[in-house]
C-alpha cells in the first residue's frame, strides 16, 4: 500500500459506508485517468465492497488496487472477450454477489470495454449502478474555455487507416459543433497531419490529462503538426483533444443574394421558401427582405 493512501480507506468507509450497496449489482467504477488521488471516496469503498472485480487489464488494475491497499479477486473482462466474460459476471451477480467493473483507466464504457458487459448484466433484468469520476473528455472540454451553450460530440479514436482518418477529418469539417476526440501516441502525428485540413479551426491539445507531464495547449489545427514537433516528448502519452466549433457560416447574406436571383423568375414566397432551404438562412428574415426588394 502506497502511505500517501493509508487513511483514504478509512476516510471512504466512514464517508460512504452509511449508504446502501444493493446485493445482485453491477458497480460501474470510474478510476483515476493518471492521478491516483482522483479516485473518489465511494469508489473506494466500494472497490473494498464488492466481492470480485471486473477489469479491462487484471495486472494493471492490481497495481493500481496495490496503491490503495485493496486487494479482491479480479476477472479479466476486456475488448476481446467481454461478450463470453460477461456470462460469468451474471453468474456471480445471479448468486447475490457484488460486482465492480473497472477500465484501465477513467470510465468505462467510454472508449473502453464495458458497454457490453452492461448490456447483458441489463438483459439479464439485474441492477447497474454507475460511480462518476474521472474522464479524459469532460476533463478536456472543461479546459477549452468553450460556452456552456455550445454542444459538442463525441467522436472518441478516428480510424486508423490514413484513407478512412482522412474522410473522418472530412466529415468534422462540416461539423460545427465541438468534437472530443482521443488518440494515442503512435498515431498523433498522423492524426495532426489530417487535421491539418481544418486549416484555422482551434484545437485544444490535452496530453497526460492529470499527469505529472500534463500539458495543454490550444493551436490553430494547421500549426498542430509544428506545435508537436517543438518538442521531443510531445507525441509521448495520451491524447484528448476539443477541435472547437466552426464559425456559422454567413448564411444571410447568401440568402439575400439567392433571394434576389430567384425573386427574378419565381413569386415571393416560392422565392423566400426555396432561398431558405438552400442557404438556411432564416425564412422569415428572407421574407421581410423580399417585401423590401418588391417596394424597391
Amino acid at each position: 500500500m502506497n502511505a500517501s493512501f493509508d487513511l483514504a480507506l478509512p476516510a471512504a468507509r466512514a464517508a460512504a459506508g452509511m449508504q446502501h450497496y444493493p446485493e445482485a449489482a453491477l458497480y460501474v467504477v470510474a478510476t483515476p485517468i493518471g492521478n491516483l488521488s482522483d479516485i473518489s471516496l465511494r469508489a473506494l469503498h466500494v472497490l473494498q465492497l464488492v466481492h470480485a472485480i471486473a477489469c479491462e487489464d487484471t495486472r494493471h488494475t492490481q497495481t493500481m488496487l496495490r496503491q490503495y491497499g485493496i486487494d479482491k479477486p479480479l476477472l479479466p473482462v476486456h475488448e476481446h472477450n467481454e461478450a463470453q466474460a460477461a456470462g460469468g459476471v451474471i453468474e456471480r451477480l445471479q448468486r447475490g454477489e457484488r460486482v465492480a467493473y473497472v477500465s484501465d483507466a477513467g470510465t468505462p464504457a467510454v472508449s473502453d470495454p464495458g458497454a457490453r458487459l452492461v448490456a447483458a448484466v441489463r438483459a439479464a433484468g439485474l441492477a447497474i449502478l454507475p460511480l462518476p469520476g474521472a474522464s479524459s473528455v469532460t476533463a478536456a472540454l472543461s479546459v477549452a474555455g468553450i460556452s456552456g451553450d455550445t454542444s459538442f460530440v463525441f467522436a472518441g479514436f478516428l480510424p486508423s487507416k490514413a484513407a478512412e482518418r482522412d474522410q473522418a477529418v472530412l466529415a468534422l469539417q462540416a461539423d460545427t459543433r465541438a468534437v472530443v476526440i482521443l488518440e494515442a501516441p503512435h498515431r498523433i502525428e498522423a492524426l495532426a497531419r489530417a487535421m491539418a485540413a481544418l486549416g484555422a479551426r482551434q484545437v485544444t491539445v490535452g496530453r497526460e490529462l492529470t499527469k505529472q507531464f500534463e500539458e495543454i495547449a490550444t493551436v490553430a489545427a494547421q500549426d498542430f503538426s509544428a506545435w508537436l514537433a517543438a518538442g521531443s516528448q510531445r507525441t509521448r502519452g495520451e491524447f484528448a483533444l476539443v477541435l472547437h466549433p466552426a464559425d456559422e457560416p454567413e448564411a444571410a447574406d447568401d440568402g439575400h443574394r439567392v433571394l434576389q436571383l430567384l425573386l427574378a423568375e419565381l413569386p415571393l414566397k416560392t422565392a423566400v421558401k426555396l432561398a431558405a432551404d438552400i442557404t438556411g438562412a432564416p425564412r422569415n428574415e428572407l421574407y421581410e427582405a423580399a417585401l423590401a426588394l418588391k417596394k424597391a
